[in-house]
């Protein structure tokens, strides 16, 4: 309806967890995941009891819990069927990459969509702390599934919302430990409303099936994108 395409066959990542799976094993046998078997509650009550730092999405850094597990108890916390997440260990996966890089700073380019100049960051993960690599319930988390994607699909630029900016951070981090290649990001403004909230369906926002129920056209959409 809008004029856009995409490439064929569509990736839809439910089909393919076990590829994420491979790439955190890969991660898992470098040493740089650990199982952690703790609840939301227990990681939301450690935290309270201890405030610290907050990762980019808002909630408490991870405050360590099972990180330190010995392996007898491991294995019996499996054995006894406990769910349990992979964390990457982000002081030594940092190390790791530093060690690989002969202590090259780690850095992303990025495009600006307004003047299209291309700068450097400095990439900076410990800002993610421990963060979840694959989930209890599948085999992998938006993080470790993206920079799989990308390097599949051979993505030479992704673009995505400033929302996501922060991400990059950790994403160059799982590109370089896994030997992907690094594309160039470009983020774009966000659709806001009058406080500058970000729309989204979650908030059950006006979405574009529902302006095109009202009559509006694929100009009226693209004008709308260009105001914002």
């Amino acid at each position: 309806w809008l004029g856009l395409t995409w490439e064929q066959p569509v990736l839809r990542q439910s089909q393919h967890f076990q590829i994420y799976k491979a790439m955190a094993v890969r991660l898992f046998e470098m040493g740089l995941l650990y199982p952690c078997f703790a609840t939301r509650t227990e990681i939301e009550a450690a935290a309270a009891s201890d405030p610290g730092a907050d990762d980019p999405d808002g909630a408490p850094l991870y405050p360590g819990l099972h990180k330190h597990l010995s392996t007898a108890e491991v294995t019996d916390r499996k054995a006894a069927g406990q769910p349990f997440a992979l964390r990457i260990n982000i002081e030594r996966a940092i190390g790791t990459f530093r060690t690989m890089s002969n202590g090259i700073a780690l850095t992303w380019r990025n495009l600006d969509p307004e003047t299209g100049r291309i700068t450097d960051h400095i990439a900076t993960p410990e800002i993610w702390g421990d963060a979840i690599i694959t989930r209890k319930d599948v085999p992998a988390s938006y993080h470790i599934a993206v920079v799989t994607d990308d390097a599949r699909q051979g993505v030479t630029h992704v673009t995505r919302g400033t929302d996501l900016f922060v991400a990059t951070h950790l994403h160059r981090l799982l590109q370089a430990l896994l030997g992907l290649p690094e594309p160039i990001y470009c983020h774009h403004r966000l659709l806001t409303d009058q406080v500058g909230r970000k729309l989204a369906k979650s908030a059950q926002d006006i979405s574009l099936q529902s302006l095109r129920d009202a009559g509006a056209t694929p100009e009226d959409v693209r004008r709308l994108a260009k105001l914002a």
